[in-house]
């Protein structure tokens, strides 16, 4: 187990469905636009948002499109100011970006899940891994000097979690995903807005 390290209070939104999610898709580092659906679901992170005391808040987000277009419908309404970090991209999957899942070949057993099948992700080839995912969470979790607002995608945000947590990249397959959720963590807890 990873050991429990205090950070600041943070909000983790991930971005809304994008066509390629509905595709079932490999995105990684290529980007497509967010469905109807992925734009309600970024309006309602923002009701859920409206209701809570953000004063001192900053806010950061992803640069990819879709996470940046989520934060735009969710977050620009309540912190004007969103700022974007590259360690909040989602995870590279190399030589699978845009690539339909059915069509991938992996000799691993996979357990699909609400972020897709884990699995897809630590095996892709010339991908980033895991191990270099939880690399740049935890350099970015370090340099944060205060409460955030987070914008990213779905596997950042399990590890971004898990590292919160002090639980390590073991606990990823544990964390509860999905599309359009926010979750709070605050003094090593972890509660999801409904």
């Amino acid at each position: 187990m990873a050991q429990h390290i205090d950070f600041p209070e943070l909000y983790i939104l991930r971005h809304g469905e994008t066509v390629w999610n509905a595709e079932n898709r490999m995105q990684g580092g290529l980007n497509s636009p967010l469905t109807e659906k992925g734009r309600a679901q970024a309006a309602r992170q923002g009701e859920l948002l409206s209701g809570l005391d953000l004063d001192g808040f900053a806010a950061l987000s992803s640069p990819q499109g879709r996470a940046f277009e989520t934060a735009a419908i969710a977050v620009a309404p309540l912190i004007p100011l969103i700022r974007t970090d590259d360690r909040l991209r989602e995870i590279g999957v190399g030589e699978w970006q845009g690539k339909v899942r059915d069509d991938l070949r992996v000799h691993v057993p996979v357990v699909d899940g609400p972020d897709g099948p884990l699995a897809l992700y630590e095996h892709a080839p010339g991908g980033e891994g895991f191990a270099g995912l939880e690399q740049r969470c935890r350099a970015f979790l370090a340099d944060l000097a205060g409460p955030v607002v987070i914008v990213t995608h779905g596997i950042t945000s399990r590890m971004l979690r898990c590292l919160s947590l002090g639980l390590g990249r073991d606990a990823l397959a544990n964390m509860p995903g999905g599309q359009g959720n926010v979750f709070h963590l605050k003094d090593g807890a972890q509660t999801e807005l409904v």
